[in-house]
């Protein structure tokens, strides 16, 4: 048995902390709202994030961050990429220090363009990160169907000790050692599920979707060798697997978030409807940012930077692409 701490309470958080708690461990669970961690305790339900599934009589939830990772040795990350910064500050550092800290967020941080590998790098001492990405909806992981993702660390050893916390008879874990790629694939793949769903608003076919998560994959590729990451990660579960997955997926957040951008709504209407965070959208400017600083020829992002921050028309937008300068495959 393992003593874990757990940061955020969102779906995909808590979809962990089940699989977790049920395969033995001792879990605490951090989260900001205390309305809602009541609400929990009392139900032993997510009422917002995953009202079907009902959670372990065992599975603890506070609000009080200290006690979550006060005796814990392990420390499962699922703060959303733009507050992680945020939250680790608030932690005192003998509680990130000397742990393995395991990730489960996708994003890339705006201003720094940081990698969560690399901010969780700057906010804890002597510690072996290790990412968790690939095809994985929450609500599927929480209702144990069968589900194939990659834990990835720059330690075997850190990765091995992942795998072996998440393997059950329905979650199936392989281990990488490509944790750039696998972060870059998790949070890029946002982005054209982001596309796809506003391809699929705008009334266009099946075609026009399948085209773009194929070229999405290369230029996803593109900047992730660009910035050191083994091309064959993108063509693996955290890859190819995941943007299957996000594009075509009722579950998705970024595809049916794009859907209603796709619909006519403004991102920021498209964002409230959901509920939840949409992290294609950030890493659609984070991208646009990193594609230009590495002179990398992505012009999905750019069409999808385009179309959000300049509100343009999404039709016009894909005549561009179509009637760009001929070229081999």
């Amino acid at each position: 048995m393992r003593k874990i701490g757990v940061l955020g309470a969102g779906s995909w958080g808590t979809a962990l902390s089940k699989v977790l708690c049920e395969n033995g461990h001792d879990l605490k669970v951090w989260l900001r709202d205390e309305t809602q961690c009541n609400d929990i305790r009392t139900t032993k339900i997510n009422n917002k994030y995953l009202p079907n599934v009902i959670l372990p009589d065992n599975l603890y939830f506070t609000t009080d961050i200290e006690e979550a990772l006060g005796s814990s040795e392990i420390i499962l990350n699922a703060i959303p990429t733009q507050k992680i910064r945020e939250v680790f500050k608030m932690i005192p550092k003998n509680l990130v220090t000397d742990k393995i800290i395991i990730n489960c967020s996708k994003g890339i941080e705006l201003g720094t363009h940081y990698l969560i590998s690399e901010i969780i790098k700057e906010e804890s001492i002597n510690s072996d990160y290790v990412i968790l990405s690939g095809p994985s909806h929450a609500e599927e992981v929480a209702l144990q169907l069968p589900t194939a993702i990659t834990a990835a660390s720059d330690n075997e050893e850190a990765a091995k000790i992942v795998q072996d916390l998440f393997m059950t008879t329905y979650l199936r874990v392989y281990t990488n050692k490509d944790v750039k790629g696998v972060e870059l694939g998790g949070a890029l793949k946002n982005i054209i599920a982001l596309g796809a769903g506003i391809s699929d608003g705008v009334g266009f076919g099946d075609n026009a979707k399948a085209a773009l998560m194929t070229r999405g994959v290369l230029e996803m590729s593109r900047l992730g060798m660009c910035l050191g990451a083994e091309f064959s990660t993108f063509q693996g579960l955290s890859g190819i697997g995941d943007l299957i997955v996000t594009c075509t997926s009722k579950h998705s957040r970024n595809r049916n978030a794009g859907f209603l951008i796709g619909q006519g709504l403004k991102k920021d209407e498209a964002i409230k409807k959901i509920g939840m965070v949409v992290e294609g959208i950030t890493t659609t400017y984070a991208a646009y940012e990193l594609a230009k600083e590495n002179n990398v020829d992505m012009p999905i992002v750019h069409a999808m930077y385009d179309v959000l921050e300049n509100s343009a028309d999404v039709k016009e937008t894909v005549t561009k692409l179509m009637l760009r300068e001929k070229k081999d495959e």
